[in-house]
């Protein structure tokens, strides 16, 4: 399996969300699969692709060129894409991969997180989504999604779409283990309007 991992390219961050990424790297290549990432040689990506590695999988970096030009792009991968921007990378990200795990991140990790889910929900493919919510990184998003559901924006439903797993080992476990969703329809039936 092709597990897509999105997550940080920043090195200023705790240490915590480093143990995570090198764990959930390793458990991906302990388990047989490869990894699939935005190929760069800092942050979570290259802790998480390098433990993957070490691990026994095989690395897919997809990075695009005006990155890759900044010397960002990982030298290790056993297959490095250059895509002319970022929209032609998460297409490629998605193309190519069986999962998707979010560790912690920032503006860029929620972009293609939150891209995903949407995707998923409009049908356009039914595959695993996992957050790792390392240290409740992610529980101040759950509790706006929380709000949608409970304002109907979304289906409460839609939680379906997607995991909260505590560490490496629950995502893994999630994503080996998933079974593809029902869901409905994105928009709602609402008496009186046409």
């Amino acid at each position: 399996m092709n597990i897509c991992v999105f997550c940080s390219s920043s090195n200023a961050i705790a240490d915590v969300y480093f143990e995570e990424a090198r764990l959930l790297g390793t458990f991906i290549g302990d388990n047989h699969h490869n990894i699939v990432y935005g190929g760069s040689n800092v942050g979570l990506m290259h802790a998480c692709a390098d433990a993957a590695r070490q691990a026994g999988a095989v690395s897919l970096g997809i990075i695009p060129q005006s990155i890759h030009d900044r010397n960002l792009a990982s030298e290790h991968d056993d297959e490095l894409i250059v895509t002319p921007n970022m929209r032609e990378r998460k297409y490629l990200m998605r193309k190519r991969s069986d999962a998707f795990i979010a560790l912690p991140g920032g503006f860029g990790t929620l972009e293609e997180i939150l891209e995903v889910i949407t995707l998923k929900q409009l049908h356009y493919h039914n595959k695993p989504i996992v957050f790792i919510n390392t240290d409740g990184f992610y529980d101040a998003l759950l509790q706006q999604f929380q709000r949608s559901y409970d304002e109907t924006f979304a289906r409460e439903e839609y939680k379906k779409m997607y995991y909260v797993a505590a560490d490496a080992k629950d995502a893994m476990n999630y994503v080996e283990n998933y079974q593809p969703e029902e869901l409905k329809a994105k928009w709602f039936d609402v008496p009186g309007k046409k």
